[in-house]
């Protein structure tokens, strides 16, 4: 598929970055990912898997001292 008719949206957060963003796209029920370096990587969740890995991230699940002690 050419993602390029896909709308992809990226954080403004992401206006001062060194260029790598993380974009996001809504495509037939799903959301598709992207690295804004490599536009050709793109993987498809649905947005319940989505909405679980933010607040994942958000709760600090992903951290690597999180993850060293096991909690």
């Amino acid at each position: 598929m050419g993602w390029m008719e896909v709308q992809w949206r990226k954080s403004s957060f992401s206006e001062h970055s060194d260029g790598n963003c993380l974009e996001l796209a809504s495509h037939r029920g799903g959301v598709l990912l992207r690295e804004s370096d490599e536009p050709d990587v793109v993987l498809t969740v649905n947005p319940a898997t989505l909405r679980s890995l933010v607040a994942g991230a958000k709760q600090g699940q992903f951290d690597r001292s999180h993850s060293a002690t096991g909690h």
